[in-house]
């Protein structure tokens, strides 16, 4: 097998992983700080500052992933299959899921930067649907992924689901529950 006749899938596979690693690192210090385990305010600034990089650079990540397979003279997929959910003969459900994950990884990072016209309130309720971009992401990555059965990303994945499921527990279990009579 000659790599250079590869080289667009194998960009493709590697922005693929780099994001998946990305968007685990950023979902878990999300919920770390939503869990209110961030510690001093200090480490939370901290925290929050590499947070919001790790999402910026899966964006970019989830872009060349997408983007790199454009040129693939195996899958040929086309614009419509990088963009458009089941467009793709190749696993459209799986493909789909990353697609929709990769729109809702966008959505959802980049409205930090609106939150102010949001309403913090409103922002981060909708942030909180950060997570299903993550599980997007490994649904995407078992069945679409070419390293999918591969020992060492099943062992990543499984690393970063644990804590992430724990601190989401942890999450919900911090919730104040509303009052009898009131409205959420």
């Amino acid at each position: 097998m000659n790599p250079q006749e590869h080289t667009f899938w194998l960009v493709s596979r590697s922005a693929g992983v780099v994001a998946l690693v990305l968007v685990a690192v950023s979902v878990l210090i999300g919920l770390t700080l939503a869990a209110g385990l961030g510690g001093s305010p200090q480490r939370r600034r901290a925290l929050v500052a590499v947070h919001e990089q790790t999402a910026l650079a899966s964006l970019a990540a989830i872009a060349l992933h997408g983007v790199a397979l454009l040129p693939d003279r195996f899958l040929e997929p086309g614009l419509d299959g990088v963009l458009v959910p089941f467009a793709i003969d190749y696993r459209p459900g799986y493909v789909a899921a990353g697609i929709a994950g990769g729109y809702l990884a966008a959505l959802l990072g980049l409205s930090f930067y609106a939150r102010r016209r949001i309403g913090g309130k409103r922002w981060r309720s909708a942030h909180r649907a950060t997570p299903l971009a993550y599980v997007l992401g490994l649904i995407h990555t078992l069945g679409a992924g070419t390293d999918a059965g591969s020992s060492w990303l099943r062992a990543f994945m499984l690393a970063t689901a644990v804590p992430a499921a724990a601190l989401l527990a942890a999450r919900l279990a911090k919730r104040k529950p509303t009052p009898k009579g009131a409205t959420a």
